[in-house]
């Protein structure tokens, strides 16, 4: 398994109790990712816009560090959640913009 920072404890405890699983959930993840063109930095904002677009805040909170450490600027996360307004709706994007924050920390904008 991958090793990143603050791994949600149930995610912990579900590759514990299921290892075999979690390990082909792990491969498909590297499959899908090693299949198309996109860049790692364009897969992490997609990835992040996609959890945001299912409104799933735990997949966003993972894929906003994701897209950290893959050197996104929290400025272009912050821009993918104003960019949900007009598509899913402010409040929406009003998550979308607290989840970065969670993450985050308020981490001062550029400007």
């Amino acid at each position: 398994m991958a090793s990143r920072k603050k791994l949600p404890r149930r995610f912990v405890q579900f590759t514990k109790d299921y290892p075999r699983t979690a390990a082909a959930y792990e491969a498909l993840g590297r499959a899908v990712h090693g299949e198309g063109i996109l860049s790692t930095r364009e897969r992490a904002l997609i990835k992040f816009a996609l959890s945001v677009g299912a409104r799933l805040e735990g997949g966003a909170h993972a894929h906003v560090r994701k897209a950290l450490e893959a050197g996104i600027e929290v400025d272009k996360l912050r821009h993918v959640a104003l960019l949900a307004i007009p598509t899913i709706g402010f409040p929406a994007s009003m998550a979308a913009m607290s989840w970065v924050e969670d993450v985050v920390g308020g981490r001062k904008k550029r400007r």
